[in-house]
């Protein structure tokens, strides 16, 4: 069974039972600062997992594009990726325990066909903010699980929830017996030693995380579901990694072909990146020195040094790009669709770190220089995390530089630089996680309905083209990134102020419809990105001057928001300009 057949195994088992096929949402959050990327099938769902109705009803099923960022150093092992597709099934306030467990193992051992003996599940081992879950654990024993295959555990194991504060719950996890031997007599489920192989996690998700770690139950009980595509496939394919799949064998075979030094880890780390890379800019992302943009030009960076490393010529990218649409196009037909912007962006960035990597390489001369008028035939370890971190300059390049110039260098010193920056990133990244779409406050739904005005003010002062690239809302700003070729002067963003105010001013009423996306293209809405809609779409209008297909929420009236005035203007990337504004009450 391949990952394409596994997929729509799954949504056709939801569809059948009573589920409505929603499309992945994009790798770039729409309105939503708490990540860089959308890291799990429940982020572009939070609005209606804390009560929104959705416009296709109360049970969903999607396959959800998903990029996980913390573990970018990790990749080249046997199972780390950044780039993964995650099943999902959803209940809005539905069914709960009972229905979510029965679709779950039927689904795995009769759509799949997986033995009992090999699925072991854990539940939550109950605390003081929430209870042991027996209940759920029951209702494995009804439906089959024999009771030794049930474990219980704390909240590291068996609690979901996205970042530090939203939408939480236990969980029930799903593990695959890879049939290995136990590491001990200990060995079980929470164990890491590769036996037991998570597959699948179901959230009971009744719960909201406070800013201050209280936690309050939620007005509806929902259920969050996610399946790891890749891994799975894996392992009803037998295989050991997942390079080991259809999805990265042949481009995997193609690198051994090319490469004058091979490597294997080398290898998965340039075939994992160039699939991210490819996957972020399909959904418009552009290399950057700044968040989402500097995480993808340190994936392509960090694949083109493992190209260097295997020894292929840089010329060889464009044909790695198109064997891998070959391969993945049925999957993701907007990979076909953006061939050429894709190959575009990944060589004109191999392009840019060449250069990088000759400055780095001066750079490191320079060091050397220094070095041996001090007598010294080593170098520091400040200075090779330097060389990484400021040039970009691998250490394993310059630890081959330094032997052929007969030095040494301090590698432990570096390692703990090098972990103490993880570790900052790390921190970075989970800060995203703050203020996301969980966090709908008066305020930011104000800002949210201002990105409407805004947006539709722009296209009247600077044309149609300026088309919405992207937002960023928290309780104090809206950030707002569109498309316009040329710094917006001063006279426009007073007149484009002006007119956001003047909307404002005449308190508007925001309605709300539900039609279909063509009833709502008919109708005039904007829709910013299209290929995540589903049948049914709801269109918010501000009075007779805005119309959008939005999740929402949004102010029942305009006058509600306070002076709307911009603050800054400046370019995010290539074609891309950025605006900050506030609303002052």
């Amino acid at each position: 069974m391949t990952a394409i057949e596994i997929r729509n195994k799954y949504l056709n088992y939801f569809k059948n039972h009573g589920h409505k096929v929603i499309p992945s949402a994009p790798l770039i959050p729409e309105n939503d600062p708490s990540v860089l990327f959308t890291t799990a099938g429940m982020h572009p769902l939070v609005p209606y997992l804390l009560g929104e109705p959705h416009p296709e009803g109360r049970r969903l099923t999607d396959y959800q594009k998903c990029l996980r960022t913390v573990d970018i150093d990790e990749v080249g092992d046997n199972r780390h990726l950044t780039f993964f597709e995650m099943l999902g099934n959803w209940s809005l306030g539905d069914y709960f325990k009972e229905e979510s467990i029965k679709m779950s193992f039927e689904f795995l051992t009769k759509e799949l066909g997986i033995p009992v003996e090999k699925i072991y599940v854990t539940c939550f081992a109950g605390d003081k903010d929430a209870p042991k879950d027996e209940e759920t654990s029951t209702i494995w024993e009804k439906v089959g699980m024999p009771k030794d295959h049930i474990y219980f555990f704390g909240k590291e194991n068996n609690w979901w929830i996205a970042g530090e504060e939203g939408p939480c719950g236990p969980d029930t996890e799903m593990f695959y017996d890879t049939g290995k031997p136990k590491c001990s007599l200990n060995c079980d489920p929470s164990c890491d030693c590769g036996k037991y192989v998570e597959i699948w996690n179901n959230v009971f998700m009744e719960y909201f995380k406070k800013d201050d770690g209280t936690y309050e139950k939620l007005k509806q009980k929902n259920v969050d579901t996610g399946l790891g595509l890749e891994r799975i496939n894996m392992l009803l394919q037998g295989k050991e990694t997942p390079y080991d799949t259809e999805i990265f064998a042949l481009v995997m075979d193609k690198l051994k072909k090319l490469s004058k030094n091979d490597d294997i880890q080398s290898r998965r780390i340039v075939a994992e990146h160039l699939r991210s890379s490819m996957m972020i800019i399909a959904d418009g992302g552009m290399p950057s020195n700044l968040d989402r943009g500097y995480i993808l030009r340190r994936l392509i960076r960090r694949m083109i040094r493992y190209l260097n490393k295997l020894g292929i010529n840089y010329e060889e990218l464009p044909e790695l790009i198109k064997l891998n649409i070959q391969i993945l196009k049925d999957m993701y037909p907007e990979l076909e669709q953006k061939k050429e912007k894709i190959i575009q962006v990944i060589v004109e960035e191999k392009d840019k770190f060449t250069k990088t990597l000759e400055n780095g390489e001066k750079e490191f001369h320079k060091e050397v220089e220094k070095a041996r008028e001090e007598n010294k035939n080593k170098l520091d370890g400040e200075t090779v995390f330097r060389l990484y971190e400021t040039f970009g300059f691998p250490p394993e390049i310059t630890k081959e530089l330094a032997k052929e110039e007969g030095f040494e260098i301090e590698l432990d010193k570096f390692d703990i630089l090098f972990k103490k920056h993880q570790e900052k990133s790390r921190m970075g990244s989970e800060q995203k996680f703050k203020g996301g779409l969980a966090e709908q406050t008066e305020k930011t739904i104000e800002y949210h309905t201002a990105t409407h005005l805004l947006h539709k003010a722009l296209q009247i002062v600077l044309g149609e083209h300026a088309k919405q690239r992207g937002s960023n809302i928290t309780e104090e700003r809206l950030r707002f990134d569109f498309s316009h070729p040329q710094k917006v002067t001063k006279e426009e963003l007073e007149e484009v102020e002006r007119i956001v105010n003047e909307q404002i001013a005449k308190d508007l009423k925001v309605t709300c419809e539900e039609m279909t996306l063509e009833e709502a293209k008919k109708s005039g809405a904007i829709g910013l990105f299209e290929n995540k809609y589903g049948d049914k779409v709801k269109v918010y209008s501000i009075g007779d001057f805005s119309k959008e297909i939005c999740g929402g929420p949004h102010v029942k009236h305009t006058g509600e928001m306070g002076t709307f005035k911009i603050k800054k203007e400046e370019a995010s990337s290539a074609g891309v300009r950025r605006i900050k504004a506030i609303l002052i009450k």
